[in-house]
């Protein structure tokens, strides 16, 4: 597992005073971060060197955040494919689970256009990362 800990800007406040729904793609991939340095080290952007596509997210709203209280986003891996893997995130704030949600990530080759299998050292980082229970 991973962990960060963001905490909410005024601006991630929506007309409702509730953290707004749309902050946690921004927070979930800042948890994905470690993942992606598995495939890129140095989290270089280039067609050449970038080695993930994102080909779904989805959130599950299960209570509401608020600002002043910082948020810590968990991170695991949740099923690893030939060329794909699920990741699953938490949102965490004041002891309470707020928000889970998965991104499913596809090892690409930008300059063929293409999936490609998981390297077996990449596989095996991921692995270290499995969520043992079912969200």
């Amino acid at each position: 597992m991973f962990k960060i800990t963001v905490i909410p800007k005024f601006g991630d406040i929506d007309g409702l005073k509730h953290v707004t729904n749309t902050i946690l793609a921004s927070w979930f991939e800042s948890g994905r971060n470690d993942i992606f340095r598995f495939f890129t080290p140095d989290l270089d952007l280039s067609h050449e060197n970038w080695k993930l596509i994102m080909a779904r997210t989805d959130y599950d709203f299960l209570k509401q955040m608020y600002y002043g209280y910082d948020v810590e986003i968990r991170t695991y891996i949740l099923k690893i494919g030939n060329s794909s893997f699920t990741v699953y995130h938490e949102a965490w704030q004041q002891g309470e689970l707020k928000v889970k949600g998965t991104a499913v990530c596809v090892h690409f080759d930008f300059i063929e256009q293409k999936s490609k299998p998981i390297p077996e050292d990449i596989r095996k980082k991921l692995e270290e990362h499995l969520y043992s229970h079912n969200p």
